[in-house]
């Protein structure tokens, strides 16, 4: 009995023992490979409130004091302009722009004399698409040094420097013009486009950044049907994406802007909302195709109503000056999706102060990022739409409170959609200028990430690049390769020990 008891502490006393041992083994194989700390105190929320050292705070502080100073000199380096778009500008031949609108050079020049002469743009539809005028207009006025209104884009010389690089092709007015051939005549729209994509694809500043720093103007919806599948790195300045795949243009990528409107500008408008007869108004093309369907739906829905005015009309036969009067003398104006998301009649309504009331699922609008279309436009999905008596149940529902109030506001804001040459603080050329500018911060960083493994990749049409060796390479080789297995031997040795000094007390 004695002995029993005697062998039963034995085996607890050898048990403790190699207890112990195995967890002090552990600890020194966990001491020695890793690090001393259970928990890396760089992970905590504030690792400044961890530290009690005051010295290691004030250093911090001091640290974090140095990087704002720097940050802010870097600032005041990157943007000498104050925050001004710079903007490099092609010299392109007159075939691409000014000669499209009958005007011929002097000498070896290839722009006009802004300061005696503008080449005038055709009027009628060809307008509402005529943002590439204005735009190329505002660079080469940005040239004078004594025009002295607000800029928001000053063109320079020097590609190196430029926030964007512009192509001054007058896309819109060359498909308008010479897309519709007849006979044997040439295509002069694919000829040009051809042109384009030839030049720019061998220009330094296109093979610089793939092309993505490039501002290309596409304004009309067919206009660079060609051209646009091989541009499309380019920043696209569009109307509307109804004709454009996804990969090739879309809103993250490319700028909306606005139509120049057709109707007069309502100035000195004093009316209100009992003095404007008519509830709601349309007038324009009314069987489409594509996403127009709800034209003509709306058209059955709303032809008996009284103080509705839907009909057909087109800029012919005084069509721009009905429309005027009738925007004039509506609380309402509506905006239905036609063949493609978007429409002028948007921007006449806006500068008829007449409330827009959009029905149009895919549209896209000019700086929504920073303007707030819902404080000054009704927006109605077209299923919602279709549906008998709910749009106009739905604006008879809306007060002479509300109204005022959109109407009050699509006062101020109208400035925003107004072209002007020379270009005013808060106009259009101005505000898709600022749009530009908004999507610089995006392109930088497409053109970064595009250089990550550029340095490493072979460059082409070259043969393979010669290393050289040093001259007592096989010596260091197997000097390195010796060192590395001594090392390797010593830490199997180690590792080894440890294990046999675990596994000793469990087995004894």
């Amino acid at each position: 009995m004695a002995e029993r008891r005697a062998s039963k502490k034995s085996s607890i006393c050898l048990f403790s023992i190699s207890s112990i041992l195995f967890i002090l083994s552990w600890l020194f194989v966990l001491r020695s490979a890793g690090h001393p700390y259970f928990v890396n105190r760089r992970l905590l929320p504030n690792p400044e409130l961890k530290f009690k050292n005051p010295s290691v705070r004030t250093n911090q502080v001091i640290l974090k004091k140095e990087v704002a100073v720097t940050g802010e000199n870097n600032m005041v380096k990157c943007h000498p302009n104050n925050g001004v778009l710079k903007v490099f500008m092609y010299d392109l031949p007159p075939e691409f722009h000014f000669e499209l609108l009958d005007w011929k050079p002097e000498g070896k020049g290839v722009w006009p004399d802004i300061r005696t002469k503008i080449p005038l743009y055709p009027g009628g539809l060809n307008l509402q698409h005529s943002i590439e005028y204005w735009l190329t207009l505002d660079l080469l006025l940005s040239e004078f040094t004594g025009h002295t209104n607000a800029r928001s884009a000053v063109r320079i010389h020097n590609s190196s420097e430029a926030d964007v690089i512009f192509v001054p092709f007058f896309s819109s007015l060359c498909y308008n013009r010479y897309a519709r051939v007849k006979g044997p005549q040439k295509n002069v729209n694919k000829l040009l486009q051809e042109k384009l994509v030839s030049f720019l694809t061998t220009q330094v500043e296109w093979k610089r950044s793939g092309g993505r720093d490039h501002i290309v103007l596409a304004h009309h919806p067919n206009s660079l049907l060609d051209a646009r599948t091989k541009l499309w790195p380019a920043t696209f300045i569009v109307s509307d994406f109804g004709r454009y795949p996804p990969n090739v243009a879309n809103v993250d990528k490319d700028v909306i802007a606005p139509y120049k409107h057709l109707i007069k500008t309502f100035d000195s408008d004093s009316s209100g909302f009992d003095s404007r007869p008519t509830l709601l108004y349309f007038q324009g093309a009314i069987y489409r195709k594509d996403g127009g369907f709800a034209r003509q739906e709306l058209f059955y829905l709303l032809k008996d109503e009284k103080d509705v005015h839907f009909s057909f009309g087109s800029v012919q036969r005084g069509g721009i000056h009905k429309a005027t009067e009738g925007m004039h003398a509506s609380k309402f104006c509506l905006n239905v999706a036609g063949d493609t998301p978007s429409s002028n009649r948007l921007f006449d309504a806006i500068a008829s102060h007449c409330v827009p009331v959009i029905i149009s699922d895919d549209i896209e609008l000019p700086y929504e990022d920073v303007l707030d279309y819902s404080e000054f436009c009704i927006f109605i999905r077209t299923s919602d739409a279709i549906k008998d008596k709910f749009l106009i149940n739905l604006i008879r529902s809306i007060g002479k409170e509300k109204w005022t109030r959109m109407w009050t506001r699509l006062k101020e804001v109208e400035n925003f959609f107004e072209f002007h040459f020379p270009s005013k603080e808060g106009d259009a050329v101005q505000m898709i200028w600022q749009a530009v500018a908004r999507k610089v911060p995006a392109i930088r960083m497409k053109i970064h990430k595009s250089r990550r493994f550029s340095r490493y990749d072979p460059p082409r049409y070259r043969g393979p690049r010669s290393i050289h060796l040093p001259i007592n390479f096989t010596e260091f080789w197997k000097k390195n390769v010796y060192v590395c297995k001594q090392g390797m031997e010593e830490r199997r040795k180690r590792r080894a020990i440890v294990i046999a000094f675990r596994y000793s007390f469990i087995f004894c």
